[in-house]
């Protein structure tokens, strides 16, 4: 049986539709029934009937700081999908940040080694990878720096990484796989759903970036396929392409029939808005999402390369046309 932490988030519940098609047994962790909620309204999209559902998934409410809970949702597993998370850009909430996406993933890759786990898929990101020379493409080969992750978020992904590499070197197998910016249908409330929420509203103001953009129908099939090859003890870095940002929220602009995006962002406007949030954030109990250290690289491009997941499995790829049109259909 699986254990799928985070089956209420964005990857999550794409993954589990793709193991609910392939008759495998689940055992789905949630935190809240609102949630649940929204991810059962994304299984059913894939024409997932109620008896599919109650058929190969088990709901168990549980959180990932909860050692004692995940003892019981541990037993007769033999794979994990690891997809819970928390993401913010807030600084107010990097302890908490920290406290889920490190030590949560501290407690998932023991207890797997505990329970003798067959194999561990961890979600990671682009935000562990390392920073190439100017120019270059990010590889999974990429060098890192200690000072080379200025936000909170990325500090924390890179600190779940180094627990899964240190349970790896401990006997347990396991794969990681780096999307980029995860688009998909359902969960417009957080993380790159909020972005999509805006795409679709279309967006006036753009960053003048380009960066790794990907569907979140390849990232849940790749991460399905990766489990069920011989691979073990491998990173992935997961993108679709390397658009602009003007590029995707034109994209979708068009497929909802809103206003391109026309004015580009500078410099000045957002450490105009950083001034503001501080002075909001003091005055009102509001969580600033700016950081003066974020900040440049929203002015920065960033390419990664997708050529090791593409030979590892041959791997196709669906284009921002393709799953921009996917996601249009189920909105």
């Amino acid at each position: 049986m699986n254990l799928l932490t985070g089956a209420t988030g964005l990857v999550g519940a794409h993954v589990l539709a793709q193991l609910i098609l392939n008759k495998e047994h689940t055992r789905a962790l949630f935190r809240t029934e609102h949630k649940r909620q929204q991810a059962l309204a994304v299984i059913f999209k894939y024409d997932i009937s109620k008896d599919d559902l109650s058929k190969h998934v088990e709901w168990m409410a549980c959180d990932i700081l909860n050692i004692p809970k995940l003892e019981i949702a541990f037993k007769d597993i033999t794979q994990v999908y690891h997809c819970a998370g928390f993401i913010s850009n807030s600084p107010s909430d990097y302890k908490q940040m920290r406290k889920v996406n490190i030590e949560g993933t501290a407690n998932m890759v023991n207890l797997s080694i505990d329970h003798k786990i067959d194999k561990f898929c961890h979600v990671s990101s682009i935000a562990a990878m390392g920073k190439p020379l100017m120019g270059d493409e990010v590889t999974e080969e990429t060098p890192m720096a200690e000072d080379q992750k200025p936000s909170a978020y990325e500090i924390s992904k890179y600190g779940a990484e180094m627990e899964v590499w240190r349970a790896s070197q401990e006997g347990l197998k396991v794969v990681i796989v780096n999307p980029g910016i995860i688009l998909g249908d359902g969960f417009y409330e957080s993380g790159s759903g909020v972005l999509l929420d805006k795409l679709k509203k279309g967006l006036k103001f753009y960053p003048p970036k380009t960066t790794g953009f990907v569907g979140v129908y390849d990232v849940s099939k790749i991460m399905i396929q990766l489990m069920n090859s011989p691979i073990v003890n491998q990173r992935y870095l997961v993108v679709s392409e390397n658009l602009s940002f003007k590029k995707v929220a034109g994209r979708f602009a068009d497929l909802y029939d809103k206003p391109g995006p026309k004015t580009k962002l500078r410099p000045w406007m957002l450490y105009l808005a950083w001034c503001v949030e501080v002075l909001r954030s003091f005055f009102t109990s509001y969580k600033r999402q700016l950081t003066l250290e974020v900040i440049p690289s929203l002015f920065e491009d960033s390419l990664y390369s997708s050529e090791k997941i593409k030979g590892a499995l041959h791997f196709k790829f669906e284009t921002l046309e393709e799953f921009s049109k996917t996601i249009y259909e189920r909105s």
